[in-house]
């Protein structure tokens, strides 16, 4: 079986390894107003259980949450109990989520709230990276809000181990990362916009994590053409990502995912 365990790497210069695939949690706790192109059902604690198992089997040991995932860092706080070790854990600040509506709060009360929050749900004394979700103002939030001032308090008061940005604009992503340790962007076959922020990345030794990096399943090719493979072959062949966040809840398709990343990185390599 094709895994992980050996091609772990920097995230950025935060003295933290992470695995090049990292499993998205928005499925464990969010049903309502997601982009997927099928439905699905949110799996019961057993089966959570038993996808964060296989996961970590697989080498993967980066794992991505948000308080806009609906009970998702509810849920891990408990599922991860007694593996804190095993685990780099990225969530968010910014967005919230409730009946079934996404409001936002870039304030720093709000940002030291919500981080006081993912602590005691994540049952965890630290979040290793925490990101700003970005309603898409991202100018005006990095310049205006005082979010990544907060954040910089609590990566100082050892809450965090670090901080970043989770854009939508190229300069935002280029802002974000002047003085955060981390961007998150869409990069995949039919979106490239932000192809300058892992450029800037690469150059100062930032992280960079890729949102959609099988552009949620909507990827569509030639016959004959795997998607997965062909989107991880763009990806890993930018020295400025770090690594993909992969959102799935089916077994086959992980195990897939991983087989097929562990492949193209080594040939790449």
């Amino acid at each position: 079986m094709k895994t992980l365990h050996d091609l772990h790497r920097p995230l950025g210069s935060l003295g933290i390894n992470v695995s090049p695939i990292g499993l998205g949690t928005v499925k464990l706790g969010r049903d309502q107003g997601v982009k997927y192109p099928n439905g699905f059902k949110i799996p019961d604690d057993n089966e959570a259980q038993m996808l964060l198992k296989l996961a970590r089997d697989l080498g993967i040991n980066l794992i991505d949450t948000a308080p806009a995932y609906g009970t998702s860092e509810d849920r891990l706080g408990p599922l991860l109990r007694g593996q804190r070790q095993d685990w780099v854990i990225v969530s968010k600040v910014g967005e919230e989520f409730e009946g079934g509506q996404s409001s936002h709060d870039f304030s720093p009360a709000h940002t030291r709230m919500s981080v006081e929050r993912s602590l005691k749900r994540l049952e965890t004394d630290f979040i290793d990276l925490v990101l700003v979700h970005s309603d898409g103002n991202d100018l005006a939030i990095l310049n205006d809000s005082g979010v990544y001032h907060t954040l910089a308090e609590l990566k100082r008061e050892g809450k965090i181990r670090g901080f970043g940005f989770s854009g939508k604009t190229v300069d935002g992503g280029l802002l974000a990362l002047q003085e955060g340790d981390c961007a998150m962007v869409t990069y995949n076959l039919n979106e490239q916009d932000e192809k300058p922020v892992l450029d800037y990345a690469a150059v100062h030794g930032k992280g960079v994590l890729i949102k959609k990096a099988l552009a949620s399943g909507h990827v569509c090719l030639s016959p004959g053409v795997d998607p997965v493979q062909a989107s991880f072959e763009l990806l890993f062949q930018h020295p400025g990502v770090t690594g993909a966040i992969v959102g799935t809840i089916n077994p086959l398709h992980l195990t897939h995912n991983v087989a097929i990343a562990a492949a193209v990185i080594r040939r790449q390599a």
